[in-house]
């Protein structure tokens, strides 16, 4: 068993549950989207908070921090744009009916999911919906995006890829392939008996990657629409996903994570000790940080499964997890942002085979019981 650490410092400035933590691209700030209808900027040099982001009507579902904005989308219908130096909002974006459940800015563009069963397109700089996604017979949850050049690096009609592809996830038990360009379904990949929790893609191998309350993890082709393999071993529901080096590792309601190969569905390891379901995953440099329902976070060994460490003090599930430089970093339903040191884990990462764009989204507010599929139906086998 590993050994247990105490945390660096500890950030309580929310006064409800934290749940989403987002790092910008060059490191310096964190973001954190609360219970409490705020957000937070902190600096990762010394957990000092930096600007108090003010002006949703309703809690907070999500976030994401680039070098110069703040996104943020709410239980109000909206998302809304900040200024990291000033702490300002600069953007309303309004046309959602219903809760927004997550937000991805890429490119230059804005994507957004809902409750409403909709999926949009945003112009970043002046708010205004480009594309209403509608398909989904059920609320909207993860997104992700393949640009047009990615999308068309293999094989695959060119047509389909024009403007980039949107993927999105649902609890109707369905992922949709979207065109950005037209806002037309490109493929609605059927399988899943159960809601679609999560999802990545492997953009270079034009695979998507979605985890489902029916325990399983399916790989998808984008272009084609085929389902290319099944990842059976689970015991619960599939919360969150992590690609990295053609491993894929995916965290469960069932107390466990699995590493498989991605390529072939084979399963490697199982990572044990939880106690409760595996609410976040986080590979850095060798090392598979994970966050549970038992709020402790944990270090294991990526390759061999081995548990390293043991990072107890929260009160209650961990939401998420960021690591820059020789800090974790998670947030939790306690309303707290907590630092790491984890000198000593870290080692070089192994050479990567084939470069991946991978994005991993989960559902971590399963637990707080606001954004969940409790109320859905069941699915039958499509």
């Amino acid at each position: 068993m590993g050994g247990s650490a105490s945390a660096r410092r500890v950030c309580a400035d929310h006064r409800g549950g934290i749940n989403w933590l987002s790092l910008s691209p060059d490191g310096q700030r964190l973001l954190t989207g609360s219970e409490d209808g705020t957000a937070r900027l902190w600096s990762t040099a010394d957990g000092r908070c930096c600007a108090l982001l003010q002006g949703h009507e309703s809690y907070v579902t999500f976030c994401q921090l680039e070098d110069a904005s703040a996104f943020t989308c709410s239980a109000d219908c909206t998302i809304r744009r900040w200024d990291v130096v000033s702490g300002r909002c600069v953007q309303v974006y309004r046309g959602h009916t219903s809760i927004v459940n997550r937000i991805l800015v890429v490119e230059n563009q804005l994507f957004s999911s809902s409750y409403d069963r909709t999926a949009r397109a945003w112009t970043v700089e002046q708010g205004q919906v480009t594309r209403e996604f509608r398909g989904h017979r059920n609320c909207v949850l993860p997104l992700a995006y393949a640009a047009r050049q990615d999308a068309l690096a293999a094989p695959g009609p060119e047509t389909a890829a024009a403007g980039g592809l949107l993927v999105t996830g649902s609890t109707d038990g369905t992922a949709r392939v979207w065109r950005v360009a037209s806002g037309c379904c490109h493929q609605t990949l059927r399988g899943h008996t159960g809601a679609v929790l999560c999802l990545l893609l492997d953009v270079p191998g034009h695979t998507a990657f979605t985890g489902s309350t029916d325990a399983t993890v399916r790989a998808w082709d984008i272009l084609s629409g085929q389902q290319l393999r099944v990842f059976r071993e689970h015991q619960g529901s599939i919360i969150c996903l992590e690609l990295t080096d053609r491993l894929l590792y995916s965290g469960s309601a069932d107390r466990t994570v699995k590493c498989w190969l991605a390529d072939t569905g084979e399963p490697l390891h199982t990572f044990p000790a939880h106690g409760h379901s595996v609410s976040a995953l986080k590979y850095h440099a060798g090392t598979l940080f994970t966050g549970s329902g038992d709020a402790c976070a944990r270090a294991f060994d990526a390759r061999s499964g081995v548990l390293q460490r043991v990072f107890r003090g929260h009160a209650l599930v961990i939401n998420c997890l960021q690591v820059h430089g020789q800090l974790l970093f998670t947030a939790s339903h306690d309303g707290a942002l907590r630092l790491w040191d984890v000198r000593g884990l870290l080692g070089p990462p192994p050479p990567a085979r084939r470069p991946a764009a991978t994005r991993s989204l989960s559902l971590s507010r399963l637990f707080s019981n606001k954004v969940s599929c409790a109320a859905t139906l069941p699915l039958q086998p499509a």
